[in-house]
């Protein structure tokens, strides 16, 4: 009854999404030239078209999730001979990556694929590309203005809390003691924000709350430290939520350390060596929470569609969307192979 209710608040949840998105849809100004949806089909945008150049710029890959974003749009782009891929130094420096964005706009590129380093800091050179004719594709972290970007592409964090709290209600439920513990990424960031906050939503759907909670900084050094810390001041947990799966090697080791065992883990993002744990059995870690490394990919792939005038080819809507969120799956043991084939490495 619990999953029931849960589930159906998921598909609500993900209407409204889709009404956000028609609604920007309409009042935001896209590039491309329209296309009749008789044309928008999977072979003619897999057909080779004129020659597009597409610069891409994203922060420094130092985490197993941004090194995967970074591989699978180099690799996306190279599927298609139509694509010039021109690729900026990965860097955690807004005003070097501003300066990245500048140059693509000087050597007049035909779209951008942005995963900013901080989405308001970068908001204004993504205004002055779209003002220039250039649509952006902005990945995973979103600018402060609907103006900044032609197509928004996102991983669902709020998603990714109500999944791992779904889950976690339906494993303790009928424990309205049960006590909870969350280990978060970096507070500052809104994207860390948005999943405590649906997780704890859904946890107060079926009655619980999280008890203990502290923050890493998504470093396996960091998830070690604040699961220790975890360990130490709570004597007693039945289920722990960790948003990120590159710090959850920190928690596993610290977890393996206390020799503790009387609680589930659940983790976040679904890297590969999370999976194979799950896979395995024998660890406390169950679940994790798919957070899509494919986002920079999809741009890829969106920001060729924009450029050349065509459409999604398993919608009727004549242009892509504005705004386009990613599912966040759960996954366990009965599902792990659909999903391991296609996971990062932490």
């Amino acid at each position: 009854m619990l999953a029931t209710r849960m589930s159906r608040k998921l598909l609500i949840t993900a209407g409204a999404s889709l009404a956000v998105a028609g609604l920007l849809a309409g009042c935001t100004a896209g590039t491309a030239e329209n296309t009749g949806p008789d044309e928008s089909t999977v072979e003619g945008n897999e057909a080779t078209g004129d020659t597009i150049t597409i610069g891409f710029s994203g922060p420094a890959a130092d985490h197993g999730w941004l090194g995967a974003i970074n591989n699978a749009a180099i690799a996306e782009a190279k599927k298609y001979p139509d694509i010039n891929l021109v690729v900026a130094e990965g860097t955690n420096d807004a005003n070097l990556q501003i300066s990245q964005v500048e140059t693509f706009i000087n050597d007049k590129v035909d779209a951008i694929v942005l995963l900013p380093t901080d989405g308001a800091a970068l908001t204004e050179v993504a205004i002055q590309a779209m003002n220039a004719g250039i649509p952006v594709i902005n990945v995973d972290r979103e600018f402060s203005s609907t103006f900044a970007a032609r197509v928004t592409i996102l991983g669902d964090n709020y998603g990714m809390g109500v999944s791992a709290g779904t889950y976690i209600c339906e494993q303790l439920g009928d424990n309205p003691d049960a006590i909870v513990a969350e280990i978060a990424g970096i507070d500052s960031l809104p994207l860390t924000q948005a999943r405590s906050e649906g997780f704890a939503k859904a946890l107060g759907d079926c009655g619980l709350k999280v008890s203990n909670r502290v923050a890493a900084d998504f470093t396996v050094a960091g998830g070690e430290a604040v699961t220790s810390q975890l360990l130490s001041a709570a004597p007693k947990i039945d289920a722990i939520w960790n948003h990120d799966d590159d710090q959850g090697v920190g928690v596993l080791a610290a977890i393996a350390a206390s020799g503790r065992n009387e609680f589930f883990l659940v983790g976040g993002a679904g890297s590969a060596n999370a999976m194979r744990e799950i896979k395995s059995g024998t660890s406390v870690l169950k679940a994790t929470v798919i957070y899509p490394s494919t986002q920079a990919a999809d741009g890829i792939r969106l920001a060729r569609l924009v450029v050349q005038g065509k459409a999604l080819s398993d919608l009727v809507e004549i242009e892509v969307p504005t705004r386009i969120v990613l599912n966040a799956p759960v996954v366990t043991a009965d599902n792990v192979e659909q999903y391991i084939g296609s996971a990062f490495e932490s």
